[in-house]
């Protein structure tokens, strides 16, 4: 299921190298970046080869793009649902809200987003669980005071017992100049941005920013897509 010290491969080639094998399990990992920089699909790659390679059971909470049109998407890129569809559960917002409304009462959304996920995490026991974005999260959960509520939804996260991958709209400045309370509440951060490499040219780029318990590199690589395959290359030029 892992590699050597109980981490878990992205199957990004190069990328867990950089990371001395992946992502240590029971992590809680930001992954950050602008629109376009392929968040959605490098989260849900990873989990993918997991099903496929280790049979590992993994839910993915797409909050924001329908689970039709996520699944249609991640198939265009050469990942064929059928293969996994036991052991990739995808949930989009209007199937959650079913669910809710048959047990809601009176109880605020986030507690039975909560209770739901909790369930399950019972009956799936899944392993690895993307939340997709935490930015419509917040707005739904109508988060207040963002310092407290962030903390305690972090510490409900970790007790899952999963590797928990929050996907978050937030630039790679704002998260690094210190003012975004998750970057500091999260046990790793990889950012995604485009860069600029000639006037008509932008390339994708990825750079683990931190990763505890892990001696790790990081520099900005350059993300390509190919064949079905994610990669990353030492960054040549500017």
């Amino acid at each position: 299921m892992t590699v050597e010290g109980g981490r878990l491969k992205t199957y990004v080639e190069g990328f867990d190298r950089i990371m001395e094998g992946g992502i240590p399990e029971g992590h809680l990992v930001l992954v950050s970046g602008t629109p376009g920089t392929m968040k959605s699909s490098l989260t849900y790659y990873m989990l993918y080869h997991q099903a496929m390679e280790n049979g590992i059971t993994s839910v993915y909470v797409t909050l924001e793009q329908s689970r039709e049109s996520l699944l249609k998407q991640m198939e265009k890129m050469g990942m064929p649902t059928e293969p996994v569809k036991d052991k990739l559960h995808v949930l989009d917002l209007g199937i959650i809200r079913k669910k809710l409304k048959e047990v809601q009462g009176g109880s605020s959304w986030l507690h039975v987003f909560k209770s739901y996920m909790s369930n399950l995490k019972e009956n799936l026991d899944y392993k690895i669980l993307v939340i997709d974005s935490l930015d419509v999260l917040e707005t739904m959960a109508e988060v207040s005071n963002r310092r407290t509520e962030l903390f305690y939804l972090f510490e409900w996260m970790r007790d899952l017992g999963a590797t928990i991958m929050l996907i978050s709209e937030s630039s790679t400045e704002k998260i690094m100049d210190g003012k975004y309370d998750e970057g500091y509440l999260s046990d790793g951060i990889i950012t995604l941005k485009m860069q600029v490499i000639r006037e008509v040219e932008s390339q994708r780029r990825i750079r683990c920013v931190k990763m505890r318990e892990t001696n790790h590199d990081p520099s900005y690589y350059s993300l390509l897509y190919s064949n079905g395959k994610f990669q990353v290359t030492r960054v040549i030029s500017e």
